[in-house]
């Protein structure tokens, strides 16, 4: 590297041969205004407030175009720059809104930073072009080109960064305005909504819809499928890896995080599609489809590579094989610790097997799953309930996890429900899973709206049911189980009876009789959502063979264990999410409720970490596994990317699952999965994009 020096204002500053005036003041922390400069983008000179004196040129040259030489001598901050500098601030201004100097709304303005540094607190020059209205069409992103001043980073970012290219400048003179060919809408303009636009423009003329960034962290802001994810998987890096068609390394990226990347690939309820920014410009991306190709697409025993730290000496027992359990059982084996897990049922995998029916998760994919975690070296005893506590500590264990799980059902809490045939959701699951002789009858009940409720119908169904109706006390709107888990009900011939609840089950000869009450919509209870309000003289019956509630589950915890308990019969923790007392620490259901399969996992590597480091350990659990690969920065121009419709997954069609309980959503093919990881937005290279200098803050002389 070739380094020259030359003197700015008396100060002899090294940079690298190559490198601008402004680049190298900059480096040396001499600032230099600027507006139409970016440092990811080639030097346009626009503005005019980096000019500088350099000795031996005549005029003031942009500091940004200006090539630094050996022995040049540089002033940037004479009576005379600061003169046309100002009256260059004020003609950038005189085309603005009259507030944009005492705006507070953006903190983080550019402009208005730029503006007080050079000195100009107000606006003397005449308003030269008319304000345009704030053009909010755009999915995404918000247009207000009253605030444009032209300086081009937009339009060299789109071309220069992203390989896109559909900014430029249209009409010349003071009608220049930037935009897209015909004046598009961006997504018929093939916009590939990257936002780098938006990062680089310096005045609030391009920003975000509803201003989210400004609402909390950046990071979790624009990559909201990845904060979003309990577990943390860094989920734009493996959908980058599908489509370079590494998915070894796609799979590599899901286990960093989690040791169940196949069991979520086939049953995780996906909370990071839900704020996939894509949706709001047509569809989210299937992220757990990606995830259940990723994992299925590696064919190695990858539990033959864990790598295992020197054993501690320190033993651990987890009372739970669910997988919070085995999340915690996996980790602290990894890091040198015995560890034994104990499971009441005969079967490991807690909700993920009993709870979960094989038309979702199938068992021989939970088996080999658990087989591949196992690897680890931790020890699984069956058939082995715990009641007490104290008797592992006397058994030698150095510390305890509760993944007890949430396996009774609540009570419905009406006349009657104690009746033969009247059955709770997690029995009936679970009774199916483990082989019992479970006959339903013709017809059944099923009492709830949550995913829950839609396993016990659909299951039902899949035993010879003729007729199941599901009974909700809201509408469809405030339905908790997802949306594709209730379209699958309405396909397989399950009637959703919405805005009913029930108050009174009686026995009449072989049938259940369930009465209900009709209900409408009142004020906004607790959930957010309106309450359930029962319309006077409404009441209807209908006639059942099995009845079954599923309107939630609680946890059995033995009196036995000593430990305090809080709302829900949940184990009670401390501020850390996950300790007890002493050596006892819980998670998963047990602990915040009935969740899902992700926010379990997520609760077993919280006590995961914090076991280790009770133990004596650093609490350090993750590992690097796929391989770090810097992404391109240049995405390309792609014609009707925006038009391109979410990859369905193949699904076995209705008729063909009504009496078994073979797997109804199928893998992605190779060809559409490489298609629908393409349509990622990739949010996260928004996040390479480097930060310009503010300018340091001048103290006023106002009012003195």
């Amino acid at each position: 590297m070739n380094t020259i020096t030359l003197n700015i204002n008396g100060k002899d500053v090294k940079t690298e041969t190559g490198k601008t005036v402004l680049e190298a003041a900059l480096d040396a922390g001499i600032y230099i205004p600027t507006l139409c400069y970016h440092p990811d983008l080639s030097p346009f000179g626009g503005c005019r407030l980096c000019i500088v004196h350099v000795e031996g040129l005549r005029g003031l040259p942009t500091s940004c175009t200006t090539v630094a030489k050996e022995g040049m001598v540089v002033k940037t901050n004479t009576s005379s720059i600061e003169q046309v500098r100002r009256m260059a601030m004020e003609l950038i201004l005189a085309a603005h809104p009259d507030d944009c100097l005492v705006c507070s709304q953006n903190l983080n303005c550019e402009l208005q930073a730029v503006a007080q540094y050079i000195g100009v607190d107000q606006k003397r020059l005449k308003k030269s072009i008319n304000e345009k209205p704030l053009n909010t069409e755009n999915p995404l992103f918000n247009h207000d080109m009253s605030k444009c001043i032209l300086c081009g980073r937009c339009v060299r970012a789109c071309y220069e960064l992203r390989g896109v290219g559909i900014l430029s400048f249209i009409n010349r003179g003071k009608d220049t305005y930037v935009g897209t060919a015909f004046d598009k809408p961006l997504s018929e303009a093939d916009c590939r909504f990257c936002g780098a636009c938006i990062e680089v423009c310096p005045t609030g003329a391009l920003t975000d819809k509803d201003g989210f960034i400004r609402k909390g962290n950046k990071d979790s802001a624009l990559v909201s499928c990845r904060s979003t994810c309990p577990a943390g998987i860094d989920v734009p890096r493996y959908i980058r890896f599908i489509t370079e068609g590494k998915y070894k390394e796609a799979h590599a990226v899901i286990r960093e995080k989690v040791p169940f990347p196949m069991s979520l690939g086939y049953a995780c309820n996906h909370p990071c599609e839900d704020v996939c920014r894509r949706k709001d410009v047509n569809e989210a991306i299937s992220i757990k489809g990606l995830k259940r190709f990723a994992a299925e697409s590696d064919n190695t025993s990858w539990g033959d590579d864990i790598k295992k730290a020197t054993p501690t000496g320190k033993r651990v027992a987890v009372v739970g094989s669910g997988p919070a359990g085995l999340t915690v059982a996996f980790y602290l084996s990894k890091l040198g610790h015995g560890v034994t897990v104990f499971e009441a049922l005969p079967v490991t995998g807690g909700m993920l097997r009993v709870g979960i029916p094989e038309y979702r998760l199938p068992k021989a994919v939970l088996d080999a799953e658990i087989a591949e975690i196992q690897k680890s070296g931790f020890e699984i005893k069956t058939n082995t309930r715990i009641e007490s506590i104290d008797n592992l500590n006397i058994q030698g264990y150095d510390a305890v996890y509760l993944a007890i799980g949430a396996h009774k059902g609540m009570k419905m809490g009406v006349d009657g429900e104690d009746s033969p045939g009247v059955i709770d959701a997690i029995t009936f699951l679970r009774d199916v899973c483990l082989n019992e002789n479970v006959r339903p009858g013709d017809r059944v009940a099923v009492i709830g709206g949550g995913n829950v409720a839609t396993d016990a119908a659909r299951t039902a169904i899949r035993l010879g049911a003729k007729k199941v109706d599901m009974i909700y006390r809201r509408t469809l709107k405030e339905m908790p189980a997802s949306e594709e888990e209730i379209d699958d009900c309405l396909e397989e011939g399950i009637n959703i009876v919405y805005l009913a609840a029930p108050n009174r089950i009686y026995k009449e000869g072989n049938s259940l009789k369930l009465q209900c009450t009709r209900m409408k919509l009142g004020e906004t209870d607790a959930s957010g959502r309106q309450r359930p309000v029962p319309v006077e003289g409404s009441e209807f019956t209908e006639t059942y063979d099995t009845i079954i509630a599923a309107i939630g589950q609680t946890t059995d915890i033995s009196s036995d264990f000593n430990i305090n308990t809080v709302q829900g019969n949940r184990l009670a923790v401390r501020k850390d999410n996950t300790t007890i007392k002493n050596n006892i620490f819980g998670g998963g259901d047990a602990v915040h409720g009935p969740a899902t399969i992700i926010e379990s996992i997520a609760a077993g590597r919280k006590g995961a970490i914090a076991i280790d480091k009770y133990l004596g350990g650093k609490g350090i659990i993750d590992e690097q596994i796929a391989p770090l690969i810097e992404a391109s920065d240049c995405i390309g121009y792609e014609k009707d990317y925006v038009m391109q419709p979410r990859e369905k997954l193949p699904c076995l069609q209705p008729d063909k699952r009504l009496d078994n309980f073979v797997l109804v959503e199928h893998n992605y093919s190779e060809d559409a999965a490489v298609k629908e990881a393409g349509r990622c937005l990739q949010c996260d290279l928004r996040l390479k994009i480097s930060s310009v200098k503010f300018p340091p803050k001048r103290e006023t002389t106002k009012g003195r």
